[in-house]
C-alpha cells in the first residue's frame, strides 16, 4: 500500500469497513468509523450520555468483529448481561453490514455514577456472550467470558484470547458533541490461520510479529480514530506504511438493520397457543408489540 495523493487527502467515508491484511506479519484487522447510522440508533432512546457512549463502543466493536464472518448472510450477537448492574442488559449484533443495539439500564441508580462510570461501575459482576450464527451451514457457536477489563474493547479481546485463542488487539474511540456522536474503531489479529491458500500458522501468543503489530496498532490514537479529515485508507497507512505489502480492501456500507416487521411479529405471535394469544390482547383486541431495538409500536391481530 502506498499513500498517493488521494488517500492521503482521502475520503474520510463514515459508515463503512475497510478490511487490511499484512501478509509478511501473518495478521488481519478491520477498521470502522460510524457517523449517520450511529446517530439514528441512538436517537431511538433518550439515552444519556454514559450510554450513548457505552452503546456506540458496542456497535463499533460489533462491526468490527462481524465484518470479520465470512458467510455473507452470517450473524454475530454481542450481549452483556448481569443480574443487579445498573446495565442488566447491552445486546448487539451485525448482519451483512446491518447494525443494531439496544440498552437496558436503571436510570435512577446511573445518575449517582456521576459523568464518566466504569465499566465495573455499569456492569458489576456481568458477563459478555459472543454468538456467531452462519447462515450457510447452519452453524452456531457462542463464547462466553467474565465481562472486565476497563472497556468493553478490552473484554472482547479476552474472548478472542480464551474462547479462539487468536491474538487480538481492538481500540474504540468516540466523541459526542453538539455536532452529534462519531465512534471509530480498529481490530487486528494475528492470524491462526493464513488467509486463503496459506499454509496454516502456529499461534504463539507471544510470537515476534504479533508483538510488533500490536505495538504499532496500539500507538493509534483517540483523536485518529473519530477524526472526519483523516480517511480510514490514511489511517491503515500511517500505522503500518513501513511494513512491506499491506492490502487494504474496501468493504460494503452499513447500515442501521432493526429487522422489526409486521409480519415478523406475526410470525412471532402465531408460535403461541391461543389462549396465550387471547391474554395478550389489549382492551382494543390487537397485541401491542414493542420494539426494544428501534423504539417503534406495532399493532397485530390476535
Amino acid at each position: 500500500m502506498s499513500a498517493p495523493e488521494h488517500i492521503a487527502a482521502g475520503e474520510t467515508g463514515y459508515d463503512r469497513v475497510l478490511r487490511l491484511t499484512i501478509p509478511l506479519r501473518s495478521a488481519r484487522g478491520r477498521v470502522v468509523r460510524l457517523g449517520p447510522v450511529l446517530e439514528t440508533i441512538l436517537s431511538a432512546h433518550a439515552y444519556p450520555a454514559p450510554i450513548k457512549h457505552l452503546l456506540a463502543e458496542a456497535l463499533v466493536v460489533a462491526a468490527l468483529i462481524g465484518s470479520l464472518i465470512k458467510d455473507d448472510e452470517g450473524q454475530l450477537t454481542m450481549q452483556a448481561q448481569t443480574e443487579s448492574g445498573v446495565v442488566d442488559l447491552l445486546v448487539c449484533d451485525y448482519r451483512g453490514g446491518e447494525l443494531r443495539g439496544y440498552v437496558r439500564f436503571d436510570a435512577e441508580r446511573l445518575a449517582g455514577l456521576g459523568a464518566n462510570p466504569s465499566l465495573y461501575a455499569l456492569f458489576g459482576r456481568g458477563y459478555l456472550a459472543m454468538t456467531f450464527d452462519l447462515a450457510t451451514t447452519g452453524q452456531r457457536y457462542q463464547g462466553i467470558v467474565p465481562l472486565e477489563g476497563g472497556s468493553l474493547a478490552e473484554a472482547c479481546q479476552s474472548y478472542f484470547a480464551q474462547s479462539e485463542q487468536v491474538p487480538t488487539l481492538i481500540r474504540v474511540g468516540v466523541r459526542a458533541d453538539g455536532q452529534g456522536c462519531v465512534a471509530g474503531g480498529l481490530l487486528v489479529q494475528h492470524l491462526a490461520e493464513g488467509e486463503e491458500g496459506r499454509e496454516r500458522l502456529h499461534v504463539q501468543l507471544d510470537h515476534p510479529e504479533w508483538d510488533h503489530i500490536a505495538a504499532l496498532a496500539g500507538s493509534i490514537r483517540h483523536e485518529e480514530l473519530v477524526d472526519p479529515d483523516l480517511s480510514l485508507e490514511a489511517l491503515v497507512w500511517r500505522l503500518f506504511h513501513e511494513e512491506g505489502e499491506v492490502r487494504v480492501e474496501a468493504g460494503g456500507p452499513l447500515s442501521r438493520g432493526c429487522r422489526c416487521s409486521v409480519s415478523h411479529y406475526e410470525a412471532v405471535i402465531a408460535r403461541f397457543p391461543e389462549a396465550d394469544r387471547l391474554d395478550m390482547r389489549d382492551e382494543s383486541g390487537l397485541i401491542v408489540v414493542d420494539c426494544a431495538f428501534c423504539s417503534r409500536l406495532f399493532e397485530i391481530s390476535a
